[in-house]
């Protein structure tokens, strides 16, 4: 049994790559794993102030909703961000979340699989290599972590442009087989 965080960035809670999180935790809990939800849009998270207090204190100095999320990130093997792709790029609460992670660069995390489901409404997956790329870049600077699997659903702008799309069995199966 593995711990699984699934961080849903959409702004849209009922959104298309918040659907794409939902069905990768159904394949997770299917097989027996801890599973959780956190939607990013319930949560307050302000800007990293790149005041590296959480170098000396191991913990950010803004009192907000990162530290708890922080802590279940550390406890957990695999971690999973869902987001919809905005102008080729992921979301800007998947961008601010992922900078207020600082605080886990020399911590003792347990977190070693990465898993990445996008949502687009444009058709050409080109721009989404963009997300990955920024994705990659923060998985560069955890040693113990690695790139597992990257679900694309392209062609989904409304909400529940999503329903029937491959996409959501790629989400439910990569959650299967964490």
């Amino acid at each position: 049994m593995k711990k699984v965080l699934i961080l849903s960035t959409s702004p849209r809670k009922n959104g298309n790559s918040a659907r794409l999180a939902q069905e990768f935790e159904k394949g997770a809990t299917s097989a027996s794993n801890e599973c959780e939800i956190i939607y990013l849009c319930e949560k307050n998270i302000n800007y990293c102030k790149g005041c590296f207090g959480c170098f000396k204190n191991h913990k950010c100095i803004i009192n907000d909703d990162m530290n708890d999320i922080l802590d279940k990130m550390k406890k957990s093997d695999v971690i999973v961000f869902a987001t919809p792709v905005y102008y080729y790029e992921m979301s800007g609460q998947m961008k601010t979340f992922i900078d207020r992670t600082n605080p886990l660069f020399q911590a003792n995390y347990s977190f070693t699989d990465i898993y990445l489901l996008m949502s687009a409404a444009d058709g050409d997956e080109r721009p989404m290599k963009r997300v990955v790329s920024g994705l990659e870049g923060w998985i560069e600077c955890y040693s113990k972590t690695r790139l597992k699997g990257v679900v694309k659903a392209l062609n989904v702008t409304n909400v529940g442009d999503i329903e029937n799309h491959v996409a959501l069995r790629e989400a439910y199966n990569f959650g299967k087989n964490v």
